[in-house]
């Protein structure tokens, strides 16, 4: 099979420290639960340029550095051992590539492979890298540093390791070829390898990875002030046809909203991600910002437990999921979230509308409580259970509106560590709250170890189906099939798919709005003073 390419284009630092995302054991955690349960945007303003932030000044100088504030700083820049997104997002197509990348519309593309063929039977990937390609330092990069970093991410079980299922080997067949050899077929491997499983380091260079960085993307690491700033400088001698437009990037990390606000708003940053809704609308009404909601695959899932006293009925988790008024949750966040009906965002593989399957409908909620045995005389009972990272006006929502049809909510915002034992460990919980931001992440659903309880044989099926096949329309079709029955089992419901808003000086272009909280591809960016 030939598939050459062609080229294309938030979470608490806390509890990013003690996540790891493994698929052993039946005991996978969200990677990115993100902690900012009000820091959403409505987001639709003076909007022009399809590539990303883009302003409409004309004249004026060319800025030599852009600022740029974000809001979830790294404890450290080992992109190896550190979990959470922010290092994913300051580092990855910045200074450090992999084998192939992602574009704003999460899709593989190119990376430091220009090319890759598969073997018919699927096992045999063979990556085919660009000429000339160099480390910051200097060093060439070649196939045997491909080989190196990926055996040494699965020697040493680094961060993105447990996602190359079916790894059996990878070796050098000449300076700029590597091939890599699955034990079965595994449809996610190359969206695996645009992340830190296909990241390429140079195996020769000596350097502290907590505090520098030496790689073969368009920036160099120039300095690192923990909880502060990173400065990123343009690589002169940069191999790649992405070259940085701007010379310097200064990220500053702003965890207050007011204090990032007024940064933006001072001018001591350009661009801002993401800005808080019930402070962006000054930005939105003013002509020298502009702001835009992008695209993200988090899901706030309202988990139903599979085997809880009465949760396990599918007619309680049904009316659950018809007496939720999705839109008045959505609208009450600023607008800017969409409605999700199903465990796969609009942006991964399978994805497919099923907000129709559970319209809002409270009699129909009242209808199915009272086949299950409840009604004015027997009202059901339930614990709602989440970590105070996410506030308490979702709580407070879900238990006015569950209230409507029957159901009293015994709402408990609880310490993340306590929600960890309790609901993840213990699943010990009734309904739970967690944004899942992970993409590709609908292997929770064919896990039955995993904290939902949820138990179908034939989801299991199609999704293994769907790894296995070699055929990617098959594996998106075999996806959609076990999305629907997910959702039509209601297992959850999907209260909204978060997005993030960005906000921006009018002048500032190529900016990405898109997947920002993860990818941040920096090469683009401009600033034009008006």
């Amino acid at each position: 099979m030939d598939t050459a390419q062609e080229p294309g284009p938030s979470t608490d630092p806390e509890l990013n420290a003690r996540i790891r995302p493994m698929r052993s054991g039946g005991n996978t955690l969200p990677w990115k639960l993100l902690s900012l349960l009000l820091a959403l945007a409505l987001a639709f303003s003076l909007w022009t340029g399809h590539r990303g932030a883009s302003g409409q000044a004309e004249g004026g100088s060319v800025a030599d550095t852009v600022t740029v504030g974000l809001k979830l700083a790294p404890t450290n820049l080992d992109i190896r051992n550190q979990s959470g997104t922010a290092l994913d997002q300051l580092l990855i197509g910045n200074v450090y590539q992999g084998l192939v990348s992602r574009d704003s519309r999460n899709r593989v593309r190119p990376g430091l492979a220009r090319s890759w063929n598969v073997s018919e039977d699927g096992l045999v990937y063979t990556f085919h890298l660009h000429q000339g390609i160099r480390f910051s330092n200097g060093h060439a990069l070649q196939a045997q540093d491909v080989v190196d970093s990926i055996r040494g991410l699965m020697a040493g079980h680094y961060q993105g390791s447990e996602m190359l299922e079916g790894f059996q080997g990878v070796q050098a067949t000449d300076p700029l070829t590597v091939r890599l050899a699955l034990s079965r077929p595994y449809q996610d491997l190359l969206w695996q390898l645009s992340g830190r499983a296909g990241l390429v380091f140079d195996r020769r260079a000596d350097y502290d990875m907590k505090t520098q960085a030496v790689g073969s993307g368009p920036y160099l690491l120039e300095s690192f002030r923990p909880n502060d700033s990173v400065t990123l400088k343009a690589d002169p001698h940069y191999w790649g046809s992405d070259k940085p437009k701007t010379p310097t990037i200064v990220i500053r990390y702003l965890n207050d909203d007011n204090a990032a606000v007024n940064a933006l708003r001072s001018g001591d940053v350009q661009v801002l991600a993401p800005v808080t809704e019930n402070l962006a609308s000054p930005f939105r009404n003013s002509p020298d910002f502009q702001v835009k909601a992008g695209d993200d695959t988090d899901k706030y899932v309202l988990a139903m437990n599979g085997k809880g006293a009465a949760t396990s009925d599918p007619r309680v988790r049904q009316a659950i999921r018809h007496a939720i008024d999705h839109r008045q949750l959505i609208a009450s966040r600023g607008g800017s979230d969409r409605a999700l009906g199903g465990p796969i965002p609009s942006l991964d593989p399978g994805y497919q509308d099923l907000t129709g399957l559970y319209p809002h409908d409270p009699e129909q909620a009242r209808r199915l409580l009272a086949q299950a045995g409840y009604g004015p005389d027997h009202r059901l009972r339930l614990r709602l259970t989440y970590a105070n990272t996410y506030g308490s006006e979702l709580g407070d929502q879900l238990r006015s509106q569950l209230r409507q049809v029957g159901i009293d909510l015994d709402v408990r915002v609880v310490e993340f560590s306590v929600w960890l034992q309790d609901v993840h460990a213990n699943k010990d919980y009734d309904l739970s709250l967690v944004d899942h931001g992970e993409s590709h992440d609908f292997h929770q659903w064919a896990n039955p170890g995993y904290y939902y309880n949820y138990d179908n044989r034939q989801v299991q099926e199609l999704y293994q189906k769907a790894m296995a096949t070699t055929s990617t329309d098959d594996s998106n079709r075999l996806l959609a099939q076990a999305a629907r029955i997910v959702s039509s089992d209601a297992a959850a419901d999907w209260l909204f798919n978060y997005r993030v808003t960005t906000a921006w000086r009018t002048g500032l272009e190529g900016f990405p709005v898109d997947l920002n909280q993860s990818l941040m591809p920096l090469s683009d960016v401009t600033y034009r003073r008006g």
